[in-house]
């Protein structure tokens, strides 16, 4: 199988290509192309001296055009890994299903349930796959959580808070031309990942969101929500606060900051979650910095890392990695079967609810359509949809 990755952006750098590399050394993928309409990420990715030290001899086919005449010229039962801005997933993600391909779409697939209903429409009747990329679903944290909360070892969630704030240089990026007011928003494009986390635990659904968010500028003068705090209120009457930001201060360790608390009870006793994603025990003090990173810091371990196993180049490692090895082995899985056999495959999938697909998540769209409703109108609880 062969995979086209449309968007050379932060993403794909970080995680998505060098995840591809990876597959592609084992012998599990053929080729990898990356489109974009940028010719400097494309660029930025061929000459990223992390990818060049990990994978030497290794490298992509790059397309410099927009994505609808290459996914015209692919022969189906492909790959397409779709990593654009949130705003233009729905649209790729379609002309990939029409183009015969399987998909692997980044957070959040797409920004209402009627979308999310065309996606699983379209994608169930041409039998492929799509798949959503909700990394922390891979963490073996959240895997633990999960199996011990449904077999009732914490009672009921009642009340939880999560952050993730990512880095003031991101402001510095193409977020700036992207990331716009009537286009998204920070706790659209992070905030999603615990919404999603607590639904992927607990197996409740959420049902009303609030959304507050403060204006702030880029620095080519082009304004964001890039401050927002959110309330949503789950199927049982719990209640998790969300804070996100593109404003961590790049001075601050780690790579962001991030976390979650749920607090639980049985009606007779209390009971606890906390994952503190932030810090994964592991800091150091470096007498000299490496490519942009302080003397100081918390790397992760657990999301995303390089390490030397004695073989050529260097080994990703972390869930990161996994949840994209995970989504390819799904669509080797599916590849070659008759269309029948693919439906009841990806019925299957849609069941087990451990890869996120349109049909077990579009509670996430759910939240994000009546967020995005909350926050033009100043933060008032909106039902959703």
């Amino acid at each position: 199988m062969n995979v086209t990755l449309l968007g050379g952006g932060m993403i794909t750098l970080d995680q998505l290509l060098p995840s591809l590399y990876q597959l592609q050394r084992l012998g599990r993928i053929g080729t990898i192309q990356v489109c974009s309409i940028r010719q400097d990420s494309l660029d930025r990715l061929a000459e990223a001296p992390a990818l060049r030290r990990a994978f030497p001899g290794q490298s992509f086919i790059p397309r410099l055009e927009s994505y609808e005449g290459v996914l015209k010229e692919l022969p189906p039962g492909e790959l397409v890994v779709v990593a654009l801005p949130d705003q233009l997933h729905c649209g790729a993600v379609r002309a990939a299903i029409a183009a015969g391909q399987h998909v692997l779409c980044v957070k959040p697939l797409v920004l209402t349930v009627e979308e999310t209903r065309v996606i699983e429409r379209e994608a169930r009747d041409a039998g492929m796959l799509v798949a959503i990329e909700y990394h922390k679903r891979f963490d073996d944290r959240s895997l633990m959580a999960r199996e011990a909360y449904r077999a009732g070892r914490f009672g009921e969630f009642k009340l939880g808070t999560a952050s993730l704030l990512e880095k003031w240089y991101y402001r510095h990026s193409n977020f700036q031309n992207w990331f716009t007011l009537d286009a998204t928003d920070a706790f659209t494009y992070v905030g999603c990942h615990y919404v999603d986390l607590v639904a992927f635990i607990t197996g409740l659904t959420p049902v009303e969101v609030s959304l507050y968010g403060i204006k702030d500028r880029f620095p080519n003068g082009v304004e964001g929500w890039l401050w927002t705090d959110a309330r949503i209120i789950w199927s049982n009457g719990a209640c998790l606060n969300v804070q996100n930001a593109l404003g961590f201060p790049d001075a601050a360790p780690g790579s962001n900051t991030q976390g979650m608390r749920l607090y639980c009870s049985d009606g007779e006793r209390g009971g606890w979650i906390d994952h503190s994603d932030q810090y994964r025990g592991l800091a150091w003090c470096a007498v000299k910095a490496s490519e942009g990173q302080p003397l100081y810091s918390e790397p992760s371990p657990d999301y995303f890392q390089y390490v030397d196993r004695g073989g050529v180049g260097m080994e990703p490692v972390g869930y990161g990695y996994r949840s994209v090895e995970y989504a390819v082995a799904r669509a080797l899985e599916i590849k070659d079967l008759p269309l029948e056999k693919r439906r009841e495959l990806l019925k299957t999938w849609d069941e087990a609810g451990i890869l996120a697909t349109p049909a077990n998540s579009a509670y996430n769209a759910a939240v994000i359509e009546a967020a995005r409703q909350s926050l033009a109108r100043g933060g008032v609880p909106v039902r959703c949809p």
